[in-house]
């Protein structure tokens, strides 16, 4: 089926940053594995060449671009070749919007040159040890002290916690208001008090920097506050959708090149004389791979589409989110079936396609998370 969602704009970007993550990306992805990070160097040359914050204006260095096409063609070059230690999606597609949508004008100033460039990377800092999908029970606390907030607790599980050098950290700065009670803050490398704790090592996106961050008495001016005192949850809620629509992005175009490593693999791989790909089980168990992800491509270029003409739901998103995520786990095991042996080698990338899609049912709302929403929004 042609896939309609893109025009020749489109087209001459994703040449281009296919270019890029030929050229800057996979040379170096295996040596990232090892190092549990990637190089600060990839995201000042992808900023460069325009490939970071396209949406912000041009006054900035930015292109005005907003189209959420861009960063999806930007997630699907990505994921096409298993490169999933560069969190440019994070930074687009998450963090970034925050500030696009609420930063004041002088916060504008100050960040987005930098932020398009390279020079600045982001992360936004929300899980706790004790609080996941509830964010109403984080316990990281920002007080009031003049022109100052002065913020303790600690997060985990965040992405670019090695990286970054601003993260949207969380706060109640009510505790006693529950999720009426948190505000978005902006914590910024060098401040003291901030401190990176280990870059946690995970079942898989290995060379993705994942970490534990501590705030002890962390002094942040006033003027770092993202939005409304007390609104964050509002924020938060507003910005999800944008969020697990990168996600299902992400999990569709995976779960697409996986199915091309195995179509692949199936006619070049002899068994009893002929490929595989020719026995009656392996035609059936690609041809439910093919109609799945065909579904689910056609869901999330709609999805695309709606969302760019700010039509997507937050129901709908969520549909997105865990369908796809689910989807991408039961197509890539179904591959990784078909490669016999040699998939369970992590030399093949099929394995590290295994390992790397378990989490996307989890991080941005786990899939029971996305049943409660949809549900919740049917009446009940």
């Amino acid at each position: 089926m042609e896939r309609n969602l893109f025009e020749e704009e489109h087209l001459m970007f994703r040449d281009a940053f296919r270019k890029f993550v030929q050229k800057e990306v996979v040379p170096h992805h295996e040596q990232w594995e090892h190092d549990g990070v990637v190089s600060r160097d990839v995201w000042r040359k992808a900023g460069a060449q325009g490939f970071l914050c396209m949406y912000l204006p041009e006054q900035y260095g930015g292109a005005g671009t907003r189209d959420f096409r861009y960063n999806t063609i930007v997630n699907e070059e990505l994921a096409k070749v298993n490169a999933s230690g560069l969190r440019i999606s994070l930074h687009n597609d998450v963090v970034v919007p925050y500030l696009d949508h609420y930063a004041t004008d002088e916060q504008r100033e100050r960040w987005f040159p930098g932020l398009i460039d390279g020079s600045i990377i982001s992360a936004v800092a929300m899980t706790e040890p004790g609080a996941g999908s509830d964010l109403a029970g984080i316990g990281t606390k920002a007080v009031r002290d003049g022109e100052h907030y002065i913020i303790n607790g600690q997060k985990t599980f965040i992405t670019n916690g090695i990286l970054n050098d601003l993260v949207i950290v969380a706060c109640k700065t009510n505790p006693d208001a529950g999720a009426k009670g948190i505000s978005l803050i902006v914590v910024e490398r060098g401040m003291a008090g901030y401190e990176r704790g280990r870059n946690l090592d995970k079942i898989g996106m290995k060379a993705q920097d994942t970490a534990e961050l501590f705030f002890h008495d962390v002094r942040v001016p006033v003027t770092n506050l993202i939005g409304e005192e007390n609104r964050g949850f509002v924020c938060l809620m507003e910005m999800l959708p944008q969020e697990r629509l990168s996600i299902a992005v992400n999990c569709v175009a995976a779960a697409e090149a996986a199915l091309e490593w195995t179509l692949t693999y199936a006619k070049e791989r002899k068994a009893f004389g002929q490929p595989i790909g020719s026995f009656q089980n392996s035609r059936f168990a690609l041809a439910e791979v093919w109609t799945e992800v065909l579904a689910a491509r056609t869901f999330v270029d709609r999805c695309i589409s709606e969302h760019n003409q700010g039509r997507l739901t937050v129901p709908e998103a969520a549909a997105a989110k865990w369908w796809c995520s689910e989807l991408q786990q039961r197509c890539i095991d179904k591959c990784l079936q078909l490669h016999g042996g040699y998939g369970y080698m992590t030399e093949y990338p099929i394995a590290k396609a295994y390992q790397d899609a378990r989490v996307r049912r989890i991080y941005g709302g786990t899939t029971e998370i996305m049943k409660e929403i949809i549900g919740r929004s049917l009446g009940f």
